[in-house]
């Protein structure tokens, strides 16, 4: 597959990625345990908001690889 194809896919994919766990960050963020304790909610925004950096890496390491000639 071009590099350059590859490139796009990957942008389409963390597109959807960020989307995707940002609503499901914000629906888990409304459970009762989390929404009514203010450190409990920071810790938990501190991680939601690092957290899609994980599923993420394969995505970037797999558009970086080098294309076949």
């Amino acid at each position: 597959m071009p590099l350059r194809l590859r490139k796009f896919i990957g942008a389409i994919a963390l597109f959807v990625l960020v989307i995707v766990w940002a609503l499901a960050a914000m629906a888990l963020a409304q459970v009762p345990s989390i929404r009514d304790h203010a450190v409990a909610s920071f810790a938990y925004y501190v991680i939601a908001g690092i957290g899609w950096v994980v599923p993420a890496l394969p995505i970037v390491s797999w558009m970086s690889r080098p294309g076949k000639k």
